[in-house]
This record gives C-alpha cells, sequence and structure tokens, in this order.
C-alpha cells in the first residue's frame, strides 16, 4: 500500500500514516461549532459541488435548444431541483460516514463529523430538502421526477451497499452523472442521445477512479479505516483502469464529433476541432493527480486549476459556437 506524505492537520509535523496516524486523527478533540447553525447545514449541503449538475444543460446545448426560451427554464429548473437533490445525498452521507469521517485528515472538518451540525438537524432538514425537490420534480414533468426518485434511490443503495463491492462502486459514481444528464433531457423533452450516455460516463468513471486513487495516497496504510473498499485497490491497479478509461473518453468524443449522426444533426463537420478540448483537459487531470496529488473532489480540481477551467470554458465556447454558428446548414 502507498505511504503518504501528507502531515496530519491535528498535529502539525507528524505523518498520517498507518494505526498511529489514523489514532491521532480519531483522538483529535472535535471542533465545537462557532458558526450559526444555519451556516453549517449549508456548508454540508456542499455549494462548491454543486458545478457536477452543470451536466444538467449538456442536453439543453447539444439539442440546439439553447435559445428557446421555455426549454432554458426548464433547464434551470432542473439545474437547481437537483443542486438540492445533490445537498440531500451530502447530508445523509455525512451523517452515516460521520465516525469514519473522523478519521479522515481533512473530513473530520465538517460539520456533522466536528459536531457543529447536530444529527437530528441535519436528517431533518434532509428529509424537509428531499420532500420538497421531489415534488418540484414532479411539478416539471413526471419522467423528471422518475430521474429524480431514480438517482436517490441510487445514492442510497451506495450508501449502504454499493459502495462496499470493488469496481462497482466507481461504476454508481458514474451512474449518478448519467443520471443528472438524463435529467436534463427528459426535463426540456428532447430524446436522450447514446452518445450522452457513453461520453459522460466514461468522462465520470476517469474522474472517480482519479478520486480513489487520491484517496490512497492520501491516506496511506489508514485508508482501509477510513474506507474499507479501498483495501481492494492499488495505485497500480487505479492507474491501469485510469489509462483504459482515459483513452476510451477521447475514442468515443472523437467519433461522436466525427459520426455521420452528428454531422446530419448540426449540419457541420466542424465539431471535430474541439477534439483538442478534452485531450487536453484528460491529460492536464491527470497532470494534477499524479505531479499535484490532486483529484480528491473533481469539483474542486475544476475550479481552482486555471488552466483546467480555461480549457472547459475554451471547449464549451468553442462547441456553441460551432453548433449555432451561421455556417451551420
Amino acid at each position: 500500500m502507498a505511504r503518504s506524505n501528507f502531515p496530519n492537520l491535528a498535529v502539525p509535523g507528524t505523518p498520517v500514516d498507518g494505526a498511529k496516524g489514523a489514532a491521532a486523527v480519531d483522538a483529535a478533540p472535535r471542533v465545537s461549532g462557532r458558526r450559526p447553525l444555519v451556516v453549517n447545514l449549508l456548508i454540508s449541503l456542499r455549494p462548491s459541488q454543486w458545478t457536477k449538475n452543470l451536466l444538467v444543460f449538456a442536453a439543453l446545448v447539444f439539442a440546439v435548444k439553447l435559445f428557446d426560451p421555455p426549454s432554458v427554464v426548464a433547464a434551470v429548473e432542473a439545474f437547481a431541483i437537483f443542486c438540492v437533490l445533490s445537498g440531500v445525498v451530502y447530508l445523509v452521507n455525512d451523517v452515516a460516514d460521520r465516525e469514519s469521517d473522523r478519521r479522515h485528515p481533512t473530513k473530520r472538518h465538517r460539520p456533522i463529523a466536528s459536531g457543529a451540525l447536530p444529527i437530528g438537524t441535519a436528517a431533518s432538514a434532509a428529509a424537509v430538502l428531499a420532500g420538497a425537490s421531489l415534488a418540484a420534480a414532479f411539478w416539471l414533468n413526471w419522467r423528471f421526477g422518475a430521474v429524480a426518485i431514480a438517482y436517490l434511490l441510487l445514492q442510497a443503495l451506495y450508501s449502504g451497499l454499493l459502495k462496499h463491492i470493488v469496481i462497482v462502486d466507481v461504476l454508481t459514481l458514474a451512474t449518478g452523472f448519467v443520471l443528472r444528464a438524463v435529467a436534463g433531457a427528459v426535463a426540456i423533452d428532447v430524446v436522450v442521445s447514446p452518445w450522452l450516455f457513453v461520453c459522460t460516463i466514461l468522462a465520470a468513471l476517469f474522474m472517480a477512479l482519479a478520486k480513489r486513487r487520491h484517496e490512497l495516497v492520501l491516506l496511506g496504510d489508514g485508508a482501509v479505516s477510513h474506507r474499507p473498499i479501498l483495501g481492494e485497490y492499488t495505485p497500480y491497479l487505479l492507474d491501469q483502469m485510469i489509462v483504459v478509461v482515459a483513452a476510451s473518453t477521447l475514442i468515443a468524443y472523437a467519433f461522436y464529433t466525427m459520426s455521420a449522426e452528428t454531422v446530419a444533426k448540426f449540419g457541420t463537420e466542424w465539431l471535430g476541432l474541439t477534439i483538442p478540448f478534452p485531450l487536453y483537459g484528460i491529460f492536464r487531470y491527470l497532470y494534477l493527480v499524479h505531479q499535484r496529488e490532486g483529484g480528491g473532489s473533481p469539483s474542486d480540481l475544476l475550479l481552482n486549476d486555471r488552466p483546467l477551467l480555461a480549457c472547459i470554458v475554451l471547449w464549451t465556447a468553442t462547441a456553441v459556437l460551432i453548433i449555432y454558428g451561421p455556417w451551420t446548414r
């Protein structure tokens, strides 16, 4: 098992390595909540992670509905609902994982793990928000509501069982992203493209595997005590999986941009010009994972690394320009 060189955040200068490091983290006193309760609740909803829900807008762009006002309104509503749903999932997970989070060098500072947010308050908030968001989902349309329920059920299965099954755990995480993309399609009532499934699940699987690798490197010999499934992985095994998925993602996207179906749909052959962006993005992500020991939070990585963020913005702008430009047939 790889050993970690990260410092113990509880006792500066002490390595988080093996049982000794885990015990040191576990023995650290809990942080008393000095922030208002509502602030701790908002932090537990993880607003920074809501960027994952931007996948809801994928169908809006690639179904050529970006300038259709009713579709834009429906997509924004779908995005807001999924932000609440994902917040509910984070609350439930933090309650369920509070003991293991207290043995983690960074997660132990979360409001629920530190004791700043009472468990009863978190559970009550999760129940209220879940009910409200599901009601809003079915109000939008029944198919979107069905996808929202499927998303919550999948996350519940992951928290209770699937996160303990090797390979299935990361596939489940990737499927959660696919459901976000599907939700965006059904919200604006367009046909879900098979390419949306393929490209989304491969890209999400790539990030999920990178996250598992980061956890192994960060926690070292104490990884299993925090997340038992990590005992089934090694950095070498994850690196092999990441290589396969990264290559598959690039190939799938290349085939999508150049397929006859795509050319006929958008009336242009120029979408292939966007291929360098995912190519650079994947290489940059791998660089950050291996050289900068990143990947623990894909959302934070995407937002805080300027080259990667610039790549995503440029890819989006280029794709929109090509699809909606006056030169399309």
